[in-house]
């Protein structure tokens, strides 16, 4: 069983630090000049009635970088680096950030449709986080999280039981607003995950087109689930890191290369003796 222990040295990918940055200080904004917040949230949240009805175009992507408060935003941008940086690394920055986007437009968008008529603002990264879980759960689903840092369980389960309670609270949700956020957040996973199946078949289609008219992409790849090596490969990999920690002591190693041999040491358990 791989075990996935979040490094808090570990320093923000391009991306999420981008996100991070702008969210804190359109946050920090709205605290220092309070009047300014109201007509941010007014305008720049997710008003489905402004929205559909006079065309505030805008608002499925400013309701994105607007929050309630200080644990509202907290919560996303921490889930946001505990699962996206890994994220990040492995698909590159111009794709992390396109799918972030997506999952949280297409939240917002698919929220408005479903409340057309509601005054209610919504507001917060939390459609585009939830895709984010989805996307990890999909590409690492063995991965092991400790809930309140104490529990273990494998993310493909801690993202079912997410979606789960989110699912039900949207059906029998207490007020409008509660009602309306859990349906973005669903409406992040589904979006993101139609994404990354749209990415996916394109690619195979393309791959079977023998027209000039399509470069093929040998290079490309399948975002649905981690790249995989060959077990020769990975059997040296995990030797080499072992001889670099005879030689030079294990803090030599860089917080990636530590995760990286708890994953292979547990594969190749013969090894590491």
């Amino acid at each position: 069983m791989n075990y996935y222990r979040f490094q808090f040295r570990r320093s923000l990918t391009p991306g999420i630090r981008f996100l991070v940055i702008s969210n804190a200080l359109i946050f920090l904004i709205g605290i220092l000049l309070p009047q300014l917040n109201r007509y941010m949230i007014v305008y720049g949240g997710l008003v489905p009635e402004l929205f559909l009805g006079r065309l505030f175009i805008w608002q499925p992507l400013s309701y994105m970088f607007l929050h309630g408060g200080f644990m509202h935003i907290f919560f996303n941008m921490f889930a946001l680096w505990m699962f996206g940086g890994e994220l990040e690394r492995q698909w590159g920055t111009p794709f992390f950030l396109k799918y972030y986007f997506i999952s949280g437009i297409g939240a917002g968008i698919l929220s408005a449709v479903i409340q057309p008529a509601s005054s209610i603002p919504i507001i917060g990264a939390s459609g585009a986080i939830y895709g984010i879980l989805l996307a990890f759960a999909i590409m690492y689903p063995n991965r092991v999280v400790y809930i309140n840092f104490l529990f273990p369980i494998k993310v493909k389960y801690f993202v079912m039981i997410f979606a789960g309670i989110e699912l039900l609270a949207s059906l029998g949700g207490g007020g409008l607003r509660d009602g309306v956020a859990h349906i973005t957040h669903l409406s992040g996973m589904v979006f993101g995950y139609l994404y990354l199946l749209w990415n996916q078949q394109r690619r195979k289609i393309r791959k079977h087109i023998n027209l000039d008219l399509f470069k093929r992409d040998h290079k490309s790849k399948d975002f649905t689930r981690p790249p995989e090596k060959a077990p020769k490969d990975e059997e040296k990999e995990l030797e080499e890191l072992m001889d670099r920690i005879a030689e030079h002591g294990y803090d030599s190693l860089k917080d990636s290369e530590k995760i990286r041999l708890l994953e292979l040491s547990g594969k190749y358990p013969k090894m590491k003796s």
